[in-house]
């Protein structure tokens, strides 16, 4: 396969990824705060916030913690291509379908993308009007399905 022709494929045996490098860094350079709520399978439900910010050409500093907790952020710079490889998923394990949802930030059309394995899974839904982080996913394991969602982007 010729990956050089679709900026969208990062590497033989990859799918698509939603958002290239370029759309990361036009969607997040300026500094983008994003709210999430993590409900785990046990029924706990915590907030916290990705914060990306400082960005240039080359990359962004990205920063998460607790939401009400600043003080205890983590992170660091990443690369645009590296932000866009966290979606480069094998797609011998993967299927990616579209899909609209009802979600905290209204009405999306997304690309769903269903990652199955021997430990479980994961299901992400990349909003086609946010590109980034997946506006939903859920991870299963022996545990159980804890769900991530965005409930806020705000742009700086």
């Amino acid at each position: 396969m010729d990956t050089g022709s679709d900026p969208h494929v990062m590497g033989e045996g990859l799918l698509p990824t939603p958002f290239t490098a370029e759309e990361l860094r036009d969607a997040l350079r300026g500094g983008v705060t994003i709210r999430l709520r993590v409900e785990a399978p046990d029924g706990t439900v915590t907030e916290r916030v990705n914060r990306y910010s400082a960005g240039d050409d080359e990359g962004v500093l990205l920063e998460n913690h607790p939401l009400g907790a600043p003080g205890e952020a983590v992170g660091g710079r990443v690369a645009w291509r590296e932000l866009q490889a966290h979606a480069a998923l094998p797609a011998h394990r993967t299927t990616i379908t579209r899909e609209t949802i009802e979600h905290p930030l209204g009405r999306l059309d997304c690309l769903r993308y269903d990652l199955h394995d021997d430990e479980g899974g994961a299901v992400f839904w990349f909003a086609l009007a946010h590109p980034g982080m997946p506006v939903q996913y859920d991870t299963t394991d022996a545990a159980g399905t804890t769900r991530t969602t965005v409930q806020e982007i705000v742009a700086d």
